[in-house]
Order: C-alpha cells, then structure tokens, then sequence
C-alpha cells in the first residue's frame, strides 16, 4: 500500500479495511482463539498508529503479519496452550449461488484438504496459510517468519507434496470402495 497522498488517519482506515479480516484469520490459526486474536489484531493496528510511516509504507503487509505473528506467540505462550481450530471455523462461507451439490463437493473437498494440512509440522501450515489464504509472496513470508526464501520454498514445497500424496491416496481409496 503506496498512498502517500492519504492523510495519517486515512491510511491507517485503510489499511484496517484491507488487513483487519485477514489478520484476524492468521491470529485465530496461531492463538486458536477468536477473542484472543481480536485481542492481538488491536494490539496489532494500535502499534501501526503508534509506527512511523515512512518506515512502514513500503512494506505494510509484512510489517503487519510480523507484529500480529509475534504478538499472537507471545499471548499463546501466556496462555500456556495451543487450540486448534475446529473443524469448520476458519472456511469461508459458501457462494450463495452455488447449487446444493457444488457445496456438498466443495465442503467434502476442503475438508480432505484441511485434514491433509493438519498432518503437517506448524512452520509448513503456517507458511501454506500465509501463501494460500493470505496471498504474501514468499520474500513476505520470509520476512513474516523470520526464515529465507530458501527454507519459504522448502517448506511450501514439502507441505505440497504431502498434500497430494494424501489427497492421491484418499481418492484411490474412495474409487475403490
């Protein structure tokens, strides 16, 4: 986000309006807590009120995970726990003019999905979560989890694989029965 022409206020609206759902979505998944994690995403946009501008402008959104990341460990870690998200908490609602049919399929299709990510060590989750639900690039999940772009690819590559491995072997089983 490159609007040096918005006022102060203006930008930080704007960027709560761009980031604030997507934030919350990546605080839930590492707090395991809706409250929690609106507790971290305030935490998160009162530190950008608080951040001088021009040194956060070129980079906002890494800026942004990166404070909501290590608030969202530190409140975990006080907590003392980790809660995994239910099952069904973090979809998306479904489009309203998809037939019956097409949201059983989809729904059936995220649930093998969620259920193959969930077999998969937290820094690759985390990392598929950053790329694929929040569109960072890899240079901004590096940044995001403190690792190089090399240890990114790795581990996105890594979770890729075991997911269509375990997508492959659930629908050879289905096909089966």
């Amino acid at each position: 986000m490159t609007q040096h022409k918005l006022s102060r206020p203006a930008w930080i609206r704007a960027a709560l309006a761009e980031f604030e759902a997507r934030l919350l979505r990546y605080a839930t998944s590492i707090t395991g807590n809706a409250d929690l994690a609106r507790d971290v995403v305030q935490d998160t946009f009162l530190r950008l009120c608080a951040a001088d501008r021009a040194k956060v402008e070129g980079h906002l959104a890494p800026w942004l995970y990166t404070v909501c990341r290590n608030r969202a460990l530190d409140v975990r870690k006080k907590e003392g726990r980790m809660n995994p998200l239910a099952e069904g908490q973090a979809e998306a609602l479904a489009d309203s003019a998809a037939g019956p049919g097409d949201v059983a399929t989809q729904k059936e299709t995220q649930r093998l999905v969620m259920s193959a990510m969930a077999g998969l060590p937290q820094d690759q989750r985390e990392a598929c979560r950053l790329k694929f639900q929040d569109n960072l690039s890899y240079r901004e999940i590096s940044q995001v989890m403190d690792v190089s772009l090399g240890t990114v690819s790795n581990l996105i590559t890594r979770a890729m694989s075991h997911v269509r491995a375990e997508l492959g072997a659930r629908l050879d089983l289905a096909r089966e029965v």
